[in-house]
């Protein structure tokens, strides 16, 4: 490692100027690790060891504490509701000793050159943010101690920071941070060496319950401020009538009746996506009106004749037939380990299953919007985006601009799930406002518009073959994935899953079984695929979590033990050694698949939920673990079948552990919404598609929980099994576990096994 001790992360940026509309103060840049975060650091848990190599040097994140006071944190990170903005400036202000109700964030625009990555995704924001705003914080406070100590002509040893008030301590005297904040800003940064951190027990804010939100106020009280939200002077607003039709060409259209609806102001065709620039718009015809009602009824006037091209005929029915017939094919080898097909023709027992995930849409509650203006070729755009970078990028493509000349300011986002990673939104208003002379256009998605021209989560269909003994022990498995490629979107279609995509639930299956052979059949798109929350860890966990169900059935032994028994006993694993490569972009060294914490997780909901009590019948109890995003999770749950098939759900129960909680509140809140939305999508997401079109266009056929059908009882636990563990992701991670916990514990309940989702009425009578 190289020797960087008198070195800082931390630069004083106070004089540059480098954010506009900081008061005068201090002002502090700090340097965000690159994606091999490495835990980091040295063996203490909280704390950091030097420089690590691969840490940027580039200004990435600014805190700043004003004259009166005040601190500001700027989130190159959005907020769609999973508290990022919240966690990271707690983490900053437990260091620096500020009182939190003193603390706000401010959203940073798209801007890599100042920020760095800041798409918002994978899970990564919090492990590979926390030691940065950390250290910022204890920089600030080391600093703000100093200023006092010169100000009093005192050692800084008889300094303290307490609530944000600095205090010499033999004589009681009091500054606030503001009376010092321009004599901090004028003191060198300390080396990084010489930051001292807390120590878990002096924390005041990171692990504690009940921490105000910066921005929960706002957004509780409908000030907050989203992408549909924003207003310009003399804006347009705009929707647009898309190929119905993934491929498909406009031939032609009548747009006469359109301009005869009041508020009209034109009728316009937006270009055709251009060669080589990615998740560009599909194309269409735009609605141009003074507001949006205006919009939305001359769409609903045109008259358009549409070239469907090579997916007219495209079925999610012939298709799911397909997707059967290569899973009972050899496909592309991807791991092969010990003699698979030997084992299998020896076994004294062969059970083998298929499981079918259909194409699911994110449908947040915000869908996508985005107002862009262009003045003296500049583009200016407001949008609720999670790469900011990609929509500059995607906007200078198609507008034919310079990078620097597009300004992305970033809005809340009312959801994300990996939807509002894709621009093509952001480029429809560009291309409209190019076309009105540079006027401000607003272009809206209607719930249609969002649930037909989605990029959906991939449909799959999944494959596995065991070999048991006549004493019920697993000797070999085979597994065939096969699912349609995020790829498809970017250039020509792979038609097989990526490393990384394998490297989520598939690859990286940490069970204890001598022969393991996967297999990855190819699969066209027919449709835009793309990230969907926990991504392809969703159709993996369930087929292998399902699977294992059954295997324990066929063995006559209790689901819960014999999963345990096949993760096998506790140890750390190289992923590499089994085939994965990708390991969510961690290093394999630090970041080790740890099945003593996967099998913590699932011996915690097992007890919370009572395993092996007793039940009357109908009701059954079904279990699930997972590891994803540097995480482990489990899942139990509790159901009731009717004998009309009715399903209600008592409790349900889902454990994770990410190391260090940082945040226990949003950590829990992530927990309760990933069981409404994975039930959800288990009992009901499904997008299907006939003659190319997808046949859902609102919540009456794309069905949500209602607050009826929810659990009776959602509980989440935060499990620490390993103090000394890196940090792991939240947001995703505790999807995967639900929709088999569930299935089997519908199975438990009826005897009936779920192999296909959504369950539907599979059950009814």
């Amino acid at each position: 490692m190289t020797d960087r001790s008198n070195h800082s992360l931390i630069e004083n940026v106070s004089r540059r100027g480098v954010v506009k509309g900081m008061a005068a103060g201090l002002v502090l840049s700090v340097a965000v690790p690159m994606p091999a975060l490495a835990a980091a650091k040295g063996p203490r848990k909280y704390g950091v060891d030097g420089e690590p190599d691969g840490w940027r040097d580039d200004p990435r994140l600014f805190i700043a504490i004003a004259p009166d006071g005040h601190v500001t944190f700027i989130s190159s990170r959005q907020e769609m509701g999973q508290g990022i903005r919240s966690s990271l400036a707690l983490a900053m202000a437990d260091e620096l000793e500020a009182d939190f109700d003193r603390v706000s964030a401010v959203q940073a625009d798209g801007d890599q050159k100042k920020y760095g990555n800041q798409d918002t995704d994978g899970s990564r924001s919090m492990r590979h943010f926390f030691v940065p705003m950390r250290l910022a914080g204890a920089a600030a406070r080391m600093m703000l101690i100093e200023a006092a100590a010169q100000k009093w002509g005192v050692p800084p040893s008889q300094v303290t920071a307490q609530n944000h008030v600095l205090i010499h301590t033999p004589s009681g005297r009091k500054l606030g941070f503001g009376a010092v904040a321009a004599a901090a800003a004028a003191l060198p940064v300390p080396p990084t060496a010489q930051i001292k951190l807390k120590t878990p027990s002096e924390f005041r804010y990171i692990g504690k319950d009940r921490v105000t939100g910066v921005d929960l106020v706002d957004m509780t009280t409908g000030r907050a401020g989203y992408g549909i939200d924003v207003r310009l002077p003399d804006m347009l607003y705009a929707v647009v009538a898309r190929p119905p039709v993934l491929g498909g060409k406009l031939v032609r259209y009548d747009g006469d009746a359109a301009r005869k609806v009041p508020g009209v102001v034109q009728v316009l065709t937006l270009e055709q996506p251009k060669p080589g620039l990615p998740i560009q718009p599909t194309g269409g015809v735009a609605v141009v009106g003074q507001n949006s009602w205006a919009a939305i009824r001359g769409r609903r006037a045109l008259s358009i004749t549409w070239d469907d091209g090579p997916n007219r005929t495209f079925s999610s029915d012939s298709y799911r037939a397909e997707l059967a017939a290569a899973v009972r094919q050899p496909g592309k080898l991807v791991t092969n380990r010990g003699d698979v097909a030997g084992a299998l023709t020896k076994a004294a027992r062969r059970v083998e299953a298929e499981y079918y995930i259909p194409f699911i849409a994110h449908a947040s509650m915000e869908p996508p919007a985005a107002t862009v203006r262009l003045v003296d070729g500049r583009c200016e755009a407001w949008a609720c985006v999670q790469d900011p970078e990609g929509a500059r990028e995607a906007l200078a493509g198609a507008l034919g601009l310079a990078k620097d000349a597009v300004t992305l300011h970033v809005t809340l986002l009312g959801g994300g799930f990996g939807r509002k990673s894709q621009p093509d939104f952001v480029v429809e208003a560009g291309l409209i406002s190019k076309a009105m002379g540079g006027r401000p256009v607003k272009v809206l998605w209607t719930r249609d518009d969002d649930l037909k021209h989605d990029f959906y989560h991939a449909v799959a269909m999944e494959r596995l073959e065991a070999a048991m003994d006549d004493k019920g022990t697993v000797s070999a498995l085979l597994y065939r994935t096969c699912a349609p490629s995020i790829g498809s979107i970017f250039g020509p279609d792979p038609e097989h899953e990526s490393t990384g995509s394998l490297g989520m639930g598939a690859t990286d299956m940490p069970f204890d079984i001598p022969a393991v052979r996967l297999e990855n059949p190819a699969a066209k798109a027919h449709t835009r695929i793309g990230w969907f929350r926990s991504v392809y860890n969703i159709p993996h966990a369930f087929a292998v979590q399902s699977f294992v169900a059954e295997l324990a059935h066929a063995a006559g032994r209790d689901q819960k033990e014999f999963l345990l028994e096949l993760i096998g006993p506790s140890r750390k694993i190289d992923p590499r050694t089994i085939g994965d490569t990708y390991n969510y972009g961690e290093s394999p060294t630090l970041y080790p698949i740890d099945t003593g914490r996967l099998k913590g997780v699932i011996e915690r909901v097992a007890a919370e939920i009572g395993w092996g009590r007793k039940l009357p019948n109908g009701r059954g109890l079904g279990i699930a673990g997972h590891n994803s995003f540097a995480s482990y999770t489990a899942c139990a749950i509790e159901v009731e079948v009717d004998d009309n098939g009715n399903i209600t759900i008592p409790r349900a129960d889902v454990a994770i552990d990410c190391g260090l909680a940082v945040n226990p509140d949003r950590i829990r809140a992530q927990g309760q919404g990933s069981v409404v939305m994975a039930l959800s999508l288990a009992l009901s997401g499904e997008i299907t598609f006939r003659d190319g079109r997808p046949q859902q266009s609102n919540f009456d056929t794309y069905t949500v929980m209602r607050m009826d059908a929810l659990p009776k009882d959602i509980r989440v636990h935060l499990v620490d099994t390993d103090p000394a563990a890196p940090m792991g992701g939240v947001g995703e991670p505790f999807v995967p576990p639900i929709a088999p916990a569930l299935c089997n514990a519908i199975f438990a309940a009826t005897g009936r096994r779920i192999r296909n989702l959504p369950i539907g009425n599979q059950l009814k009578v």
